[in-house]
């Protein structure tokens, strides 16, 4: 999937599952249950032991899957980001801005969502082509904080990560999040091996977008 597409695909989804697990095999039990509950955007998190050997058996796994999109997160410096796109992650977030990384991406035509949590960060992430600013921590902020960040910064499209759940989705989207990455709400049940209960999460998920985009 080109970049276009890709961006194009996250706007009209809105959900990215941010995946953290103990090995492989948890995350790969994650993956399946969260795309079964309908959400599509995959970040596989470098806190994941040998994390790009696990993109790259996702990306094997699903290759005749072609509405599955498997990217990698927590890339902390440009040799995690580089590992991640050799092993074919399709898009990389970072918590912080390095611009090292983002000229990376850029020169692969690889998207990049790099955080910030200040507007001078954010302006940073803008000169050099994000086309998502990953706004974190997003519950230190509250929703109300893409339409206050939007406020200077109009052209900027921001994802809330960290703290977002079904409880608060609608609330970060009519404030302006074009998409947001969800976590310890999604996959907690994974901690006692319920894999339902992950893909009832991310129906559930699935549905709240689907419902406002209808409204």
């Amino acid at each position: 999937m080109d970049k276009t597409t890709l961006l194009a695909e996250l706007k009209k989804q809105r959900l990215v599952a941010v995946i953290r697990g103990k090995d492989e095999e948890e995350v790969t039990n994650i993956v399946d249950a969260v795309y079964r509950g309908g959400i599509h955007f995959m970040e596989i998190t470098y806190t994941i032991p040998q994390a790009e050997q696990v993109i790259a058996h996702l990306c094997k796994a699903y290759e005749h899957c072609d509405d599955i999109i498997i990217g990698a997160g927590t890339c902390l410096d440009i040799v995690s980001a580089r590992m991640a796109i050799s092993a074919g992650a399709q898009f990389v977030v970072c918590p912080h801005l390095d611009t090292e990384v983002m000229k990376l991406c850029n020169s692969y035509r690889v998207p990049c969502f790099p955080g910030a949590a200040n507007v001078k960060d954010m302006l940073e992430c803008l000169r050099y082509g994000a086309d998502v600013i990953k706004l974190f921590p997003g519950d230190t902020f509250g929703p109300k904080a893409v339409r206050a960040f939007k406020g200077p910064l109009p052209q900027a499209d921001f994802m809330p990560t960290g703290g977002v759940s079904a409880a608060n989705l609608t609330e970060w989207l009519d404030n302006g999040a074009v998409a947001v990455g969800t976590g310890g709400s999604l996959t907690k049940g994974a901690k006692a091996g319920d894999f339902e209960a992950v893909r009832l999460e991310a129906e559930k998920l699935v549905n709240i977008v689907r419902a406002y985009d209808q409204r």
